[in-house]
């Protein structure tokens, strides 16, 4: 089967190629894969990755073969789902706990957002519980992760602010926010803007200005540093707000305690309901790994970048 491998010679350091196909333990469903997409964490994996490791966190596709011990879903089932790595390939397999069947009106494309970027947007505001009439900022909110979160966060009853970290990118998020902003959040602090909850993914200036930006009892969830991974903050200005929270959310860790299978299902039903819109910037053939991770590395991506076997 053909598979992405880690390829420093090749462009974007991976390659397409032809490897031997997995062997699902007898807990594990084979999926056909036809939809991936790409996050910034497992692209930044493969380029530290030695030649031949294979990536790949989100996939969509159809059941092959069931589960041996019968607990996943049967064979010609519609499903997304997620594995640790080797996902960019033709076939993966994965336990149940990572699988969802799809509703017919999702199509593959769409469905493999959802995996990494659409679980991370879901767990992590259900950290801060109740978001009726709640503040949320979301950070980075033009990329898969924000463009989710903005969604979710309106449909709780959030009164949701955007933050992009240039001008163009304010349309497209401004249809899913009640405000945008633009840079590194200190036109927010300027302005003394307060929030219950935050989810921030940017890192770096955006960070420190992200907790100087929380109400008293509010809580800041860190999940990623797209742009710098080191920050340097006002400890004084987090302290004296009172009872305010840094929360470290790693989506893998989560998994242990709130199965993939669980959120997957609930985010498909929000597409299908026309609840929840998925914005794709591009759709790439496998052959063009290369060109879909450079064009997300370099920050070129508005939304999800999707990739068809």
């Amino acid at each position: 089967m053909r598979a992405v491998i880690v390829d420093r010679a090749a462009p974007g350091g991976l390659v397409l190629s032809t490897v031997e196909g997995p062997i699902p333990s007898p807990s594990e469903t084979l999926v056909r894969v036809g939809a991936i997409s790409l996050n910034l964490g497992e692209v930044r994996r493969a380029r530290a990755a030695a030649d031949g490791w294979r990536p790949g966190w989100d996939f969509a596709g159809t059941v092959e073969r069931a589960a041996a011990d019968g607990s996943g879903p049967p064979p010609g089932t519609r499903v997304v789902g997620m594995r640790d790595e080797g996902a960019w390939a033709e076939l993966v397999a994965a336990p149940a706990t990572r699988l969802a069947a799809l509703p017919a009106s999702v199509s593959f494309e769409r469905a493999a957002t959802l995996p990494v970027a659409g679980l991370t947007a879901l767990y992590a505001l259900e950290k801060r519980g109740l978001l009726l009439e709640r503040r949320a900022l979301i950070t980075g909110a033009s990329g898969g992760v924000g463009m989710f979160a903005l969604q979710l966060a309106r449909l709780s009853g959030a009164h949701v602010t955007a933050l992009v970290h240039r001008e163009e990118k304010r349309g497209l998020t401004a249809a899913h926010a009640d405000a945008v902003s633009v840079g590194d959040g200190s036109d927010l602090v300027r302005d003394a803007a307060s929030f219950d909850v935050v989810l921030e993914s940017v890192g770096g200036d955006v960070f420190a200005n992200a907790l100087r930006l929380l109400a008293p009892d509010g809580l800041l969830v860190t999940y990623g540093t797209s742009a710098d991974r080191t920050s340097t903050i006002e400890v004084a200005s987090f302290y004296v707000r009172g009872g305010a929270k840094l929360y470290g959310f790693y989506l893998f860790y989560e998994l242990q305690t709130h199965p993939a299978s669980a959120g997957l299902a609930r985010l498909a039903a929000l597409l299908e309901a026309g609840k929840l819109e998925v914005h794709i910037d591009a759709v790439l053939p496998a052959a063009k790994i290369g060109e879909a991770v450079d064009l997300l590395w370099n920050r070129a991506v508005t939304g999800k970048l999707v990739v068809t076997f």
